[in-house]
């Protein structure tokens, strides 16, 4: 789950021989969406294959809920591109509307020494600003009187950590994450768009 919302990366120019340095990248945006529709795109890990970019196959499995109502599954996530493929295995943590939290179970994988993320979806004030979100022609934003209270806008924010056990794959990662972290935002927005169409403004 790698989405970008805001350019605040931190990631050290030069990593140590082990390429073992852990790196962090956090974001928040405002959509015009509801927490509740949010956090079903980001669940659905099955469907990441459909729209996020270089992931090439997702399969859930030991689906299990607490008491709580909070849901735990592992996902088997590959990632592929060009002649490059990886699958690992993680841990998925659900707590209904609120956030989702992923951890890689290192056991199951060469290429990370950690990899956990955490999603959190805050309603935000029907007067927040949406000052990236542009709907492309032929889909207006909805007017106010088509527009419930129960609709969005929604805060979302999105924190990783990650190291990789290769120092090569580390190095590489500084250089070219914020790129393909633009392209995944982009493919997340598109994805709400299909998924609920343009939201309320």
């Amino acid at each position: 789950a790698f989405f970008n919302f805001s350019n605040n990366s931190s990631f050290p120019p030069f990593l140590g021989s082990n390429g073992s340095e852990t790196q962090t990248y956090h974001e928040r945006k405002i959509l015009p969406y509801r927490s509740s529709d949010l956090y079903r795109i980001v669940a659905d890990v099955e469907s990441y294959p459909n729209f996020l970019p270089y992931c090439t196959g997702s399969r859930v499995f030991n689906r299990s809920e607490r008491e709580d109502g909070v849901a735990l599954m592992d996902a088997e996530i590959t990632v592929g591109f060009l002649t490059f493929r990886e699958s690992y295995v993680s841990v998925v943590t659900c707590k209904p509307y609120e956030s989702v939290r992923q951890a890689v179970a290192s056991s199951s994988t060469p290429l990370f020494k950690t990899l956990s993320s955490v999603w959190r979806f805050q309603p935000a004030s029907p007067n927040s600003p949406h000052p990236s979100w542009n709907p492309p022609l032929g889909h207006p934003s909805k007017t106010a009187s088509e527009t419930s209270s129960g609709d969005g806008p929604t805060l979302v924010t999105l924190d990783i950590e990650f190291a990789f056990a290769n120092p090569i794959h580390a190095a590489l990662s500084a250089k070219f994450f914020d790129q393909v972290s633009r392209l995944m935002v982009k493919s997340f927005e598109e994805r709400c768009l299909a998924v609920y169409g343009p939201g309320s403004r």
